[in-house]
Formats: C-alpha cells, sequence, structure tokens
C-alpha cells in the first residue's frame, strides 16, 4: 500500500455501529507535481486508470472494473450510505459512504465487499488494489483521489479512507484554487477502480489474525482477537517457536531438516539406548521427528537444554556460521561407528587447494584442505560469481614480498586459491557484517548482493578437478538478516522439494513465497523510489533508511546431479522406531498428569512402610520419608480417592504385601520434636475415610504417612494376633504393650539394618528383653550383646540392663538397636580395617558419610572417574589413604582441588594433617563465598610424579611461549622450585616445550599486567618474586636489535580496552614507519590485509591522553626522543571477539 507506507496513520478505531477500519491518508494530493493539462478527465474510466493505478507486475490480474456512483442531495443524506452492487471477479461491491464524516471533520469512503451474511463462500478472501475518485460531474478536471491495496475477508470486510477530503474545502467555491466546487449543486461522483489480483502464495496482504465479536450479557461486545493461520494446514509443514532470540537457531535447523539426506543421517544416529534429553543427538532427531509429524510448531527447548545452554545462550543472537560448525562437528563425531559414519562429510565437505607457484622455476608449494563451508566478501562484488572470483583471485609476490623455494632461494611467485571440489551440500556465507574504519565498530553491509538460482562452479575449480559430473548447483535455501548487528531477526526461504515452490519459515510461521520475495528482495541495496518515497523504515531499529534492512547471509545450493539423492522424499525418510514410542508414552503421561491435575482435588497422596522397607534400610530412623531418589527402602506412595475407607484402603495394601486386609493394622505416623517420624496411633476405624483418619490423625505434610504392622497368625477362632495381645502384663498399674523397632549393628559387615518389630510391656527391666531380641536374631541363649536407643540422628544413648523401659522413657515407636559383644581380639582386627566396632561409632559414620565424586584434574590423564562413601570427619591422610587404595598408588602423590559449581577447578588443596574432609567440603560460616561458589560433593585428583610435600616447595608458573610471532601461543605450566631464578625457569621451558638451543639462545622472558608489557625478567630474576596476577611470556627476538626498545600493546578502539599479548620492540635511529611497520610485521607474523587493518598511534601513559595517530614517514626515533612514558599502540578488534562482539564461543555439550 504505497501511500499508506509513506505517511498514512492507521488509528485502529470502531465506531458504535460496525467495525470499520479506520485510515488517515495523505494531505498531499499525488497530482500536485503533474500538469493538470496532461492529466485525463474523471470520465476517461479506462485512461484515469492507466494513469493513476498501473497494473503492478509482481502479481498476475484476475479481474479488473470501475464503477461510478452519482451522490445526489449531500446534504440530505443520512450519516452512513452504501453506493449501488457492482461485480468484479465474481464478487459484490459496494462504496461505504459517511457524508459528514467517521467521528472526523473529512468525508469519509471505503470499499466494502457486499456478500449477504449467508451467501459467502467459506473462508472466503479477496486481495484487492483499489482507488477511490472523488469528481465533479459538472467538471470532471476537478477530482481527488486516494489509493490502497488489502486483503479482503470476512473479518475485514471493508477498508478505505477515514479522512478522505476535508468537508469544508469540499463545499468551498474553490477546490484547490481551480474556481469550482467539488461538491456542486449538493452532489458529486465518486468512482471505485477495483483490480482482483491472484494470490499465489494465499498468505498475500494476511495480517495472520482474526477477530470475533463475542456479545454477551452487557450494553457492550467484547472483541477477541487471535492468530488464524494453519501453517500445516495451508503448507503441510510447521514452524519452529521462539524462545527468546533463537530465531537465528530456527532458521538454521528448519534448512538442515529439509535437506532429507542430512535428517536421514541424523535418524541413522543410534539413540535407543541412550534417548536422553541431554543427548543432544536423541533431542535432535526428536525435534526432527516432530517436524515431521506434528500439526503445530514445535518447541526448540529440550534441544537447547541439551546443548547445555542456559539464558544468557538463549537470549543472545549467536553466529550463525559457528553454530553450523560447532553443530555439525559434534554430530560427525556422534555418527562414528555407526552406518552413518561418514555421512556429514560426504555431504557437507569439499576440498580447496592453497598454493604458491614460482614464476621462474619449476617449483611449487601447496596443500589440499577440506572446507564445510565458504565465506564470501559481500562489500566490492556485486554478485555471487564476483564473490567467487574475489575468492580465487592471484596475488604475484615479487620485490620485498618474494618467497622463499627452498633451494632456490628467493623467487617471484603466484600465490592463490583453488577449488579441487564441492560438496553435494554447499554452505556459502555472506560476510553481511564487516568492521566498518570509519565508524570504528562492526556494520552490517546492505549493499545489493545478487545470487542466482542456477549457478555453474566450474569456472573455479582447478584444472584437474573432475569434471565427469556437471558442477551446476541449483539454489535450496536463502537464509536471512532483517535488522542491523545490535537489532534483528532471522528468517529462511527454502525450497523442500526440487521441483516445488519457495516457502519462508519465518519462527513458528510458514508460508508459501515467491521467486522474488526469495531471491530479489533479499538482494539488499537500495528500496525502489516509489511515489516519492526516501525509504523504509526498520521494524527493529525504527530508523529510516534508504537500504533494505533485509538481506541474505547464508545460501545453500544443492549440486544439480545430486538432487534426487539429496531432496529424498520425507515418506522415504524414516525416523528410528524407539522415537515413536517414545513420543507416544510422553504424550500418554502428559495426558495422565493433565488429568491428575484435573482431578487433583479429588484425591490424595498416602505413604505406606512397613517391614519390606524397614528391613533394607541403613540409616536413621524408620525409612527415608524425605528421599527424592527412590530406593528399596522408600515408602510406597499410594494415590487414592479421598473418600476411599481405611477398609478399602487397606485390602489394596494388603494385595501388594500378599496377605489379607484382615492381617494389617495400619498406625498414623507423628512428627516428633526431636524431629524424628515415628507410629502413634493405630487407625483401627474400618469406616472412616483416608481424608478424615488424615485430617484427624495426620500431619500438615503434603502426604499422609502409615506404617503398616502385620499380625503374627490367627487365633482359633481366625481373628488375627498383634503382638500386643501377647504381651504379660503381669497386673501392674500403669503397664502397657509398647511396640518397639529393632536394629542390627553388625560389627564384622559394618552395616546397619532393621529387623523388624517387637511388643513388650512398659514396666518391663532393659534385660528382660533380651530372649525375645535373642530369638529375632537368631542368635543362641546366652549370646552376650549390648543396647542402645536411636534417640535421634546425633543422640544414640546406651541402655541400662537394670533400669525399667519406663524409667527409659520408651514409647511406642522407639527404636532399640542390638549388636553382638565383641571381644578384643575382634574389635582389634575390625579397628585395624579401619572398621567401627560400636554402634555409636557407625551411627556417626552414617552422620557424617558422604559420596564424593572424584574426577581426574587433566582431562586427558588415563585416570577414571569414581565415587567413593567417606566420612566428614576423616583427616587428611585418612581420606587421600582411601582414594589411593581405590586407584592403587601412593597416597602422597595425590594432589586434590576443590570443584567450582560451574564444574571447573577451583582450590589447590593444600596438605594439612590437622584438614578434615568436612573443612575442605564445607569451608564454614567465615569462608561464606569459597562455600557457596563449590561443589560439596567433588573433587578433582593429579597423580603427580613427585610428593605433595616435594611439590609445595615448588612454585607453579604459567609461561606462555610465543615461538612463531603472536601468530601461535603455547601456554606450559612450570613447577620450578620456589629458590630458582628465571634462568630455571627458562630451562625447564626449553625441556617441556622442545626448544633447540639455537632458539633458547635468543629467548627472553618478560612480564606482562592488564595485556600491557611490565618489565623484562633478567636470567637471575628470583622466581618468588614474581606476582600470581601477572602474564609470563618467553619469545625469541631478533639479533640485529638497538638499544633503544619501546613496548607494544594492542588495544580495541580506546586505550582503556587493551587485549593481546604486549611486547618490547626496538626501534632504530632515522627509521621512517613504514620500515618499522614491515619489521613489526615480520616479528609478529601478522600481514596482508590484517595488518592493513591496525591503526598505528603513540600512546602515553596519562590516564585521559589521547592516541597520536603515526604515518609512514614518521621516525619512532626522533619523536620518542626524551618520552620514557609512550607505548606504541595497535589499535584493532581482538581476534576471540565474535560477530555480535562477545568473547564466548558458541558450545554444544
Amino acid at each position: 500500500m504505497d501511500q499508506l507506507e509513506s505517511g498514512m496513520l492507521v488509528d485502529h478505531e470502531y465506531d458504535e455501529k460496525t467495525d470499520v477500519a479506520i485510515i488517515t491518508p495523505d494531505t498531499d494530493d499525488p497530482m500536485d507535481d503533474v500538469d493538470a493539462d496532461a492529466e485525463p478527465r474523471a470520465d476517461d474510466y479506462d485512461a484515469f486508470m492507466k494513469r493513476h493505478m498501473p497494473k503492478t507486475l509482481e502479481y498476475e490480474v484476475e479481474a479488473e472494473a470501475y464503477h461510478t456512483w452519482e451522490i445526489r442531495e449531500w446534504r440530505s443524506l443520512t450519516r452512513r450510505e452504501h453506493g449501488p452492487i457492482f461485480k468484479c471477479a465474481g464478487h459484490p461491491w459496494r462504496i461505504l459512504f459517511f457524508p459528514y464524516g467517521n467521528n472526523v471533520d473529512f468525508a469519509s469512503f471505503y470499499l466494502e465487499q457486499a456478500y449477504e451474511e449467508d451467501e459467502m463462500p467459506e473462508d472466503w478472501y479477496a486481495c484487492v488494489e483499489f482507488m477511490l475518485v472523488l469528481w465533479n460531474p459538472n467538471d470532471p478536471t476537478i477530482f481527488t483521489t486516494h489509493t490502497a491495496h488489502h486483503r479482503f475477508t470476512a473479518d475485514e470486510g471493508d477498508w478505505g479512507f477515514t479522512r478522505f477530503a476535508e468537508l469544508r474545502k469540499l463545499f468551498s467555491n474553490s477546490w484547490e484554487d481551480r474556481g469550482r466546487p467539488m461538491v456542486e449543486d449538493n452532489g458529486a461522483n465518486v468512482t471505485a477502480y477495483v483490480r482482483v489480483l491472484k494470490d499465489p502464495t494465499g498468505v498475500l496482504w494476511h495480517n495472520f489474525i482474526k477477530s470475533v465479536f463475542f456479545h454477551i450479557q452487557v450494553p457492550w461486545s467484547r472483541l477477541l482477537t487471535y492468530f488464524s493461520y494453519d501453517s500445516k494446514k495451508e503448507t503441510g509443514m510447521v514452524g519452529l517457536k521462539n524462545q527468546g532470540a533463537t530465531c537465528y537457531l530456527n532458521s538454521l535447523l528448519q534448512s538442515l531438516f529439509f535437506t532429507t539426506a542430512f535428517r536421514q543421517a541424523v535418524y541413522q544416529i543410534p539413540t535407543a539406548e541412550e534417548a536422553d534429553r541431554s543427548n543432544s543427538a536423541y533431542a535432535l532427531q526428536r525435534l526432527f521427528y516432530l517436524l515431521q509429524t506434528s500439526n503445530n510448531a514445535v518447541g526448540t527447548t529440550e534441544l537447547t537444554h541439551s546443548f547445555g545452554w542456559d539464558s544468557k545462550q538463549i537470549f543472545e543472537q549467536q553466529d550463525v556460521q559457528e553454530l553450523s560448525r560447532v553443530l555439525m562437528d559434534k554430530l560427525d563425531e556422534r555418527m562414528k561407528g555407526t552406518e552413518a559414519e561418514g555421512a556429514l562429510t560426504k555431504m557437507f565437505v569439499g576440498k580447496m587447494k592453497t598454493y604458491i607457484s614460482c614464476i621462474n622455476v619449476d617449483y611449487e608449494s601447496s596443500r589440499v584442505e577440506e572446507f564445510w563451508d565458504i565465506q564470501l566478501n559481500v562489500s566490492g562484488n556485486k554478485n555471487l560469481d564476483d564473490s567467487f572470483r574475489d575468492y580465487v583471485q592471484v596475488e604475484t609476490m615479487d620485490g620485498e614480498n618474494k618467497y622463499f623455494a627452498e633451494g632456490f632461494g628467493l623467487q617471484d611467485a603466484r600465490k592463490g586459491v583453488i577449488f579441487e571440489s564441492f560438496p553435494p551440500v554447499l554452505h556459502l556465507q555472506l560476510k553481511r557484517f564487516e568492521y566498518d574504519f570509519q565508524r570504528d565498530a562492526m556494520m552490517k553491509v546492505n549493499d545489493r548482493y545478487e545470487f542466482p538460482e542456477v549457478w555453474d562452479a566450474a569456472p573455479y575449480l582447478s584444472e584437474g578437478a573432475d569434471r565427469s559430473e556437471s558442477w551446476v548447483y541449483h539454489l535450496h535455501g536463502v537464509l536471512v538478516h532483517s535488522g542491523d548487528l545490535n537489532a534483528g531477526h532471522y528468517y529462511a526461504f527454502l525450497k523442500p522439494t526440487k521441483d516445488g515452490h519457495y516457502y519462508k519459515f519465518d519462527d513458528d510461521r510458514v508460508t508459501r513465497a515467491t521467486v522474488r520475495e526469495a531471491l530479489e528482495e533479499n538482494f539488499g541495496g537500495d528500496y525502489v523510489q516509489a511515489n516519492g518515497n526516501t525509504g523504509q523504515r526498520n521494524p527493529y531499529t525504527r530508523a529510516w533508511s534508504a537500504k533494505r534492512s533485509m538481506s541474505a547471509y547464508m545460501l545453500v545450493y544443492i549440486r544439480e546431479t545430486r538432487l534426487d539423492q539429496v531432496l529424498m522424499d520425507s515418506k522415504a525418510v524414516e525416523p528410528p522406531k524407539h522415537l515413536a514410542e517414545r513420543l507416544a508414552e510422553e504424550r500418554a503421561a502428559l495426558e495422565r498428569r493433565k488429568k491428575e491435575r484435573e482431578e487433583a482435588h479429588l484425591y490424595m497422596d498416602v505413604a505406606v512402610a512397613s517391614n519390606d522397607q524397614f528391613s533394607v534400610y541403613q540409616g536413621f530412623d524408620i525409612v527415608p520419608w524425605k528421599n527424592e531418589v527412590e530406593t528399596p527402602a522408600s515408602p510406597k506412595i499410594y494415590r487414592v480417592l479421598r473418600a476411599t475407607t481405611m477398609a478399602d484402603f487397606a485390602a489394596t495394601v494388603a494385595r501388594d504385601l500378599g496377605t489379607e486386609a484382615d492381617m494389617l493394622r495400619p498406625w498414623s505416623m507423628v512428627n516428633r520434636q526431636n524431629g524424628t517420624v515415628r507410629p502413634d496411633t493405630a487407625l483401627e476405624f474400618p469406616e472412616m475415610t483416608v481424608e478424615e483418619a488424615a485430617s484427624k490423625h495426620g500431619t500438615k505434610q503434603a502426604q499422609f504417612r502409615m506404617w503398616i504392622e502385620k499380625a503374627e497368625a490367627r487365633d482359633d477362632s481366625g481373628a488375627p494376633i498383634f503382638g500386643d495381645r501377647l504381651v504379660d502384663l503381669k497386673g501392674q498399674a500403669n503397664n502397657r504393650p509398647l511396640m518397639i523397632f529393632l536394629k542390627h549393628f553388625d560389627a564384622n559387615q559394618q552395616s546397619l539394618f532393621g529387623i523388624g518389630t517387637f511388643y513388650a510391656a512398659y514396666q518391663d527391666k532393659v534385660s528382660d528383653l533380651t530372649p525375645m531380641i535373642l530369638k529375632m536374631m537368631e542368635w543362641p541363649a546366652g549370646t552376650q550383646i549390648k543396647l542402645s536407643e536411636e534417640i535421634k540422628q546425633n543422640m544414640i544413648e546406651a541402655m541400662k540392663p537394670k533400669v525399667t523401659l519406663a524409667a527409659s522413657e520408651i514409647q511406642d515407636g522407639d527404636i532399640i538397636t542390638v549388636q553382638r559383644a565383641l571381644s578384643e581380639k575382634e574389635a582389634a582386627q575390625i579397628t585395624a580395617a579401619g572398621g567401627y566396632t560400636e554402634a555409636k561409632e557407625f551411627y556417626d559414620y552414617l552422620l557424617n558419610k558422604i559420596n564424593i565424586e572424584f574426577v581426574p584434574r587433566v582431562p586427558e590423564a588415563d585416570l577414571p572417574t569414581f565415587s567413593l562413601t567417606l566420612s566428614k570427619k576423616m583427616a587428611y591422610d585418612q581420606f587421600a589413604s582411601k582414594v589411593a587404595e581405590h586407584l592403587k598408588t601412593d597416597p602422597n602423590h595425590l594432589r586434590f582441588t576443590t570443584v567450582s559449581t560451574a564444574g571447573k577447578p577451583k582450590q589447590a588443596i593444600k596438605y594439612n594433617a590437622n584438614s578434615t574432609l568436612n573443612n575442605i567440603l564445607f569451608p564454614g560460616p567465615y569462608n561464606y563465598s569459597a562455600s557457596a561458589m563449590q561443589r560439596n560433593d567433588a573433587l578433582f585428583y593429579e597423580v603427580l610424579d613427585m610428593s605433595l610435600k616435594e611439590l609445595e616447595q615448588r612454585k607453579p608458573v604459567k609461561v606462555t611461549w610465543l615461538p612463531d610471532g603472536l601468530s601461535k601461543e603455547e601456554e606450559h605450566t612450570l613447577m620450578v622450585p620456589k629458590n630458582a631464578q628465571v634462568s630455571d625457569l627458562l630451562e625447564a621451558l626449553q625441556k617441556k616445550a622442545g626448544i633447540s638451543d639455537e632458539i633458547m639462545q635468543k629467548a627472553r622472558a618478560y612480564e606482562a599486567h592488564m595485556h600491557k608489557f611490565h618489565k623484562v625478567l633478567p636470567p637471575d630474576h628470583s622466581i618468588m618474586s614474581l606476582y600470581d596476577y601477572t602474564q609470563i611470556f618467553v619469545a625469541p627476538y631478533p639479533d640485529d636489535e638497538s638499544s633503544k626498545k619501546i613496548t607494544v600493546f594492542h588495544y580495541d578502539k580506546e586505550p582503556s580496552k587493551p587485549h593481546g599479548v604486549p611486547f618490547q620492540f626496538s626501534i632504530k635511529e632515522g627509521e621512517p614507519f613504514s620500515e618499522t611497520k614491515q619489521r613489526l610485521s615480520d616479528f609478529t607474523k601478522i600481514k596482508g590485509k590484517q595488518l592493513d587493518k591496525i591503526k598505528f598511534a603513540l600512546v602515553s601513559r596519562s590516564q585521559y591522553s589521547k592516541p597520536e595517530p603515526l604515518d609512514d614517514d614518521d621516525v619512532l626515533w626522533d619523536i620518542t626522543a626524551g618520552r620514557d612514558d609512550v607505548s606504541l599502540g595497535l589499535d584493532h578488534p581482538a581476534k576471540t571477539r565474535t560477530l555480535w562482539g562477545k568473547t564466548d564461543s558458541i558450545f554444544i555439550r
């Protein structure tokens, strides 16, 4: 809608009678700049339409029509009028007219579809260009026009111009100084020109919103809008949901999904045994299966979770090329050893040759490398072929830049790149983002850049390349970025089948697209300057621009001879069977959870424990009521209707326990003040509901907890005999039966398990329990035993034989632990083996035990990851011995390091005989920052070449070795004696890095801090005087150094933002900076375009000084004379900075 887009204001208002879209037109008449004599009259309809509403070149016309409504007695008309119905393309139309304005002081005209309510075809729409012309029938040269286009539907049946013409001007004596009014003799004519266009994509001018009125019992109606477009119904495909800023991921995933050979390769990765959502291969299979079968847009949350991404990665736009490469590498690794091995290499990998060929002698140096994609320059190139010619252009090496050919010396040579082969699926990365030296920032290149639907790669192949098949490629995908570096959006145009149409994949919406939309509209460049437009507003930055903000950044081409193999029929690409089974299970579980939520108010959870759980539980209390991990000792959870009676519930439990319901007696559990959970009341109320029992006898926990007691036997009448019936109360006052739990501590097995329950009289002595306990333990009479009471976790007390249970304050549900008395010899043997001889000691071990994961500190080391259960009270020597025993090594050669919450090494643990595992893993309240940032269940370990004590007499020094200027950095951590000197450090470096004596003689060590040179380290410099926060560099320096030197550092835009490796460099008397720059290039190995992009400047150490730019004619020797406070600054972006200005690399777990 040209006029609408150049300034018309759309007010989404509705009057009280109908939903009329209100549109305000431009105030300027489009004919102001045209000679009136050359204009056709308003009653010359064909000529007028040709002049004012020319045919569009983009869309095919279905039908055209024009109709004139003669308006008479204007001032006598009602507020709202309709003109006569006319037809165009078989659809009825009419003009809607507000003679006195639609709530404005302007005449309002609209074009409206005129179907009767019951006559409109289902899902009817029409894409229409239209023009409304108001003119004076007495003088047809007096007219005013407005044009628009719109997709007419049942919901949006009228469209037009609320502010068509100002009423005051319409009735004035002279319209636009023409000497006659527009409305003359109380009348005027209005002509509607209508052109109905064919809609090849089905979404031309679609707003994807449906509006519905819901009439409710109030004086107003409520308007509901919702997205009415169904991608699956319209295209047979579905989109991907955007998590925040994952549109770049969505466009890449859709491209890979519709490369059906890639989809088949992904499906071939075996994941049945590891169908875990943290497995990225399985998550991608799952995503592809859902894209293939789902009716709605698919989420990518599980895929990004499997990548190990958090909100930082999800809400931050990333480099698509880097993501593509990391994903390919990860999948290629997963495919090794499977039927898909090598599939990605065959599909995406080509070969290129880098060569240097001497001109005058027969010598060539070359190497052939593989590539997964090709980065092409956009800036300075008009089209794809220009970029490839730029890529393979030959550079002549002559003059001072001659090539040293082995055996021939310095020679003139040609240097370049040529392709040996291209892959079946060719990914081309267009460099739409480049560093702009004028703006000193990364900028988007919006220049026009053309790419064809069919492209021939043959001209860029070497002479020896295989040409037995055609190297013609067909365009399969165009990945688009709209916006600029700081704000934008990604989407893709893809051609899923060989001879099919293009489709636009814009996150969760898929629409049919034309070839023009897929190609030409993404070439970039200037907007077509129609109707005086000066550009369009960027939808993401809201800034006006004459250049298109949407442009292709990645192209996918498929080799013509491999189209059938790459774009296979989707039906032929069958997903693994376990995917469908697993998803069916997930859907069923989802339905169950949904049903559970809906019926949650009707149900409650009951946690049931019996001797089955108690007998396999080693720990405190009766069973682990709060254990998050289910074990054989965990209570069984029953989800039951709240109205279930206790009798019915007992019957359900009895079936599970393989007994009869009346042989069970449930007890409610109570939370005691000391933190334990014990039985309290026997629930002998069969008609009471479970909800009533929980309300009356339960606690305020989410679950109702029960202990199930089993009867011993039946009496002669068949009634169950519970233990309390067998207790002899001896007629004593204040005597009653008590249910007591018995545990057994086995010192030989170092175990503590439940045995069962028994009953005793409240007034019995502790010694009276011995016969019953020996019977339960199946020990012979006379066996010496010890009894202790488990009061709570840290209170285990020995029981006195002569004291009564009443005096010992024993009650229902208390726990007594029995152990066999040990001889001195047995006790000594158990102690020597590191075991515990007393139940109280073992309880203390259980209280302090911790399961620790030990991980090799160096991943490359051939050492296992394992777990040990240890006590937090163990001293350093004790737990080191346990680890050494597992590894079968010397404990003195072990070094441990704490683990950060991010899983990284945190702090090496120094040897301290008095230190305990608890001190190490839980640093305590006075070291909160350390404990908050470290894991309490893991340690890194190293097996050292020397003892830990010897190691602690040494100092670890991290050294960066620069063997070839700044092109290569090797980091080494060297262990040198604390009393050593820098000369010893260099000797250790030479040995570890394998440096020759000749190079080592030229090596110099220096210290840097915060990317700035600090000082040279002489050979006799003490190692102990090196600071941990500084960086140590070692580099070979040339022999021809002068005595005058300058420090050099790199920075990005501002000297306060240093980066990279600083160094010291000699300057020569009388040497122009152009030659100094060449020596810098030779020293740093920064050459060619990289060197050209660097801005050189002198930078004073003063905090607020500005860099002083250097010219080629400047002589550093002269301009630095007497200035010891200056450094040479190299201004260029950090090489670790990504496209988006971030330093973090994309990763996939």
